[in-house]
């Protein structure tokens, strides 16, 4: 399949429109059954459930504590405004930093899966991320293993990345498959 990868001159939530626009031809194209969306406030996930409908959308957020201890960055009345759209959120630890994360901040190393982390980030923060919550996801059983998904991701507010991929379980890592890129920032 020869496809045209669409490229956002810049990263940012100026592109979730657009972003979002092109997911939804991606799916009327594919069947797609599932989207993995990472919004930690759960706006982004609202404006794409407003855009597409007849599939599983699931939100991803950030765990509580994140930011500050026994904090969550989404609120309880959101989480029940998605629940009444169809959409589930998951809020967990992130694949490729959670204790992880607190060794290295700890000790001032770099563990492996920053190094995954960071490889990944050179296509773009949101391709990073969306990899990210489809492990997490497949963890938790929200998604299959094995199913082709599109995940979407950015970076602090809005989206500007949307990959198709074939998820896994973290301890599979490796065996996790990008099939295409259906959008993201210029490198």
């Amino acid at each position: 399949m020869n496809e045209t990868i669409t490229y956002f001159e810049k990263e940012g939530k100026e592109n979730t429109a657009e972003l979002i626009r092109l997911v939804k031809q991606k799916v009327e194209k594919t069947g797609i059954k599932y989207i993995a969306i990472a919004s930690v406030s759960g706006e982004t996930a609202m404006k794409l459930a407003d855009e597409i409908n007849d599939i599983e959308i699931i939100n991803v957020t950030h765990n509580s504590g994140f930011k500050e201890p026994n904090n969550s960055e989404i609120s309880d009345e959101m989480i029940e405004k998605l629940k009444i759209r169809g959409i589930k959120t998951f809020r967990g630890s992130h694949a490729f930093s959670g204790a992880c994360r607190g060794v290295t901040n700890k000790f001032d190393g770099v563990s492996p899966l920053d190094v995954v982390a960071q490889t990944l980030r050179m296509f773009s923060h949101g391709v990073k991320v969306s990899c990210e919550i489809s492990l997490m996801l497949t963890d938790a059983g929200m998604i299959p293993v094995g199913e082709e998904i599109i995940a979407i991701g950015g970076r602090a507010h809005g989206v500007d990345s949307a990959i198709i991929l074939t998820p896994v379980n973290t301890a599979n890592l490796f065996d996790l498959k990008i099939h295409e890129i259906i959008a993201m920032p210029r490198p």
